[in-house]
């Protein structure tokens, strides 16, 4: 979206949101639908299967599920979530989903504008964030409906592909356009900024002046102030964010911006930063880190079958894509990783071979030509697996030691691949987020130590008006980040209805205006 013209909103007077959403995928877009004032009711005319919820939802169905107990309903509720209000909303949008059945949802959606609140989101890319940069001819491991958001069907956006068993895949280029043109089908475009880039999150506080002092600065800022008319009074909101930071526009032009929010979302995902090995030599040239490098190696034609071997690390099925990439291509491959090859824990454990058949090609690969089976003197020609192996170092002249217990092997490689996982990038926040974790003494790691927040408000529990949701609190699956959204929408407008506080632009040019001075 573009800049907002400075005769509006001049840099002296920085805009103030209710909301701002740092992130432009599908969770921020989710959580920017019910912001918008679109609504889930009880569609009366579904019969929920599981007859406790559906009780349950039967006792207010004239309420809309935000406004609702979530913990009430949350209970006893089982899923692939270990957040109760993303099963909840699971189970609403997609019933017994687990079970292989595709029941209808059991929501009808609708827009009922006095419940708008004012909000932005804030993206470095085009609604979709990072499935516009994934490699676009793979398969997700989601079902394609299981990607959808409320409100837009995904199979009527794709009508007429067809895969064969794997039909109800996607691609993510299939993805990442559903979810550019559902933010346009649904009217969400003047809340999207694109290309913004967000270098500060701050808490400010207001003095007993009428003041925005900035921690020691004490900088007083007259900015223009969505006021909440409570009574026939006006009040100002205490403990604002300051979010700051550039929107890139006309090729490297790079303009600033700041703007202050009631309350801060942080829907970034955790694809910000690649997970590293931190042996030595995982800085040389021929390391990297992106399953991307690799076909654009083979693009450029610099990679084949009569290549030295690629080393791939990792085995998780981003390791594994590299590997059919490879393969596919008559790239030779050494594929290592530390779990024994019938360790449960792999992820190939848990796929159907009739839905996911390349990846069970891979997993068969990786326990049938592990380098023992290979003869003494010489690997498999098309791939080898290193199982229970880990790398001690990569070397200048292109070699990589390996090692298993007390053994050491050395190998010269033509590329190395480490896809070992990704960890979000909180730079922008004090001591990088981490003192958000569960753990705060180590980084967030989405799976093993992701942010602590309130189970049912996705709230973080160590700052107030500060919202985590998406993979930053452990859900990595569209099919479940969408529950934060729930969760956070229906917080903050009990929280408005509660003090009742009605949101009005006193400033003009607009709380969900599309761009930023």
């Amino acid at each position: 979206m573009p800049l907002l013209e400075e005769s509006l909103l001049s840099r002296d007077q920085p805009l103030t949101v209710p909301v701002l959403i740092i992130g432009n995928g599908p969770s921020g877009i989710c959580l920017s639908y019910l912001l918008s004032g679109y609504r889930p009711y009880l569609d009366t005319g579904v019969v929920h299967p599981n007859p406790v919820l559906f009780r349950k939802l039967q006792e207010t169905k004239h309420l809309a599920i935000t406004e609702q107990d979530l913990q009430y309903l949350s209970e006893g509720l089982e899923g692939r979530s270990s957040n109760p209000v993303a099963v909840l909303f699971d189970t609403l949008l997609h019933p017994n989903a687990d079970f292989g059945y595709e029941f209808p949802p059991v929501l009808q959606w609708r827009l009922e504008s006095q419940h708008h609140v004012p909000h932005l989101v804030l993206g470095r890319t085009a609604p979709g964030g990072a499935w516009h940069a994934m490699e676009g001819s793979m398969l997700t491991i989601s079902l394609g409906i299981w990607m959808e958001l409320p409100g837009v069907n995904y199979r009527d956006l794709t009508a007429g592909i067809r895969r064969g068993v794997a039909n109800d895949r996607a691609t993510p280029e299939e993805i990442s356009s559903y979810y550019k043109n559902y933010v346009k089908l649904m009217g969400l475009q003047k809340n999207f900024v694109d290309n913004a880039y967000v270098t500060s999150v701050q808490r400010l506080h207001r003095g007993h002046e009428d003041t925005i002092e900035n921690g020691d600065q004490g900088d007083a800022v007259n900015g223009k102030e969505f006021e909440v008319e409570n009574g026939g009074s006006t009040v100002l909101s205490q403990g604002l964010w300051e979010v700051r930071g550039y929107q890139q526009v006309q090729g490297d032009v790079h303009v600033p911006f700041s703007v202050f929010a009631e309350n801060v979302v942080l829907a970034t995902g955790a694809s910000d930063a690649p997970a590293r090995l931190s042996v030595e030599g995982e800085d040389f040239p021929f390391v990297f880190h992106s399953v991307a490098d690799l076909g654009i190696a083979i693009s450029k034609g610099t990679l084949g079958r009569g290549s030295d071997p690629v080393l791939i690390v990792g085995a998780g099925l981003s390791a594994a894509d590299a590997a059919l990439c490879a393969y596919n291509n008559n790239v030779p491959i050494l594929h290592v990783f530390r779990k024994r090859v019938d360790d449960p824990g792999l992820i190939f454990k848990q796929l159907p071979k009739t839905l996911y058949p390349e990846y069970h090609k891979v997993y068969h690969m990786m326990c049938s030509q592990t380098h023992t089976a290979a003869s003494a003197t010489s690997q498999f020609q098309d791939y080898t697996s290193f199982p229970e192996h880990c790398v001690m170092s990569f070397q200048p002249d292109m070699k990589c030691v390996l090692r298993s217990g007390t053994n050491l092997k050395v190998f010269k490689v033509s590329m190395a691949l480490v896809l070992i996982g990704t960890h979000p990038n909180l730079f922008f926040l004090k001591e990088q987020g981490q003192y958000l974790a569960l753990d705060p003494s180590k980084p967030i790691s989405c799976k093993q130590n992701p942010v602590e927040i309130h189970p049912y408000t996705f709230e973080c529990t160590k700052e107030a008006n500060l919202f985590a949701m998406g993979p930053l609190v452990g859900d990595n699956f569209v099919r479940f980040l969408k529950g934060g959204a729930l969760g956070i929408a229906s917080c903050i407008m009990k929280r408005l209805k509660k003090k009742g506080r009605l949101i009005t632009d006193r400033g003009g040019g607009g709380g969900g205006g599309g761009g930023l001075v």
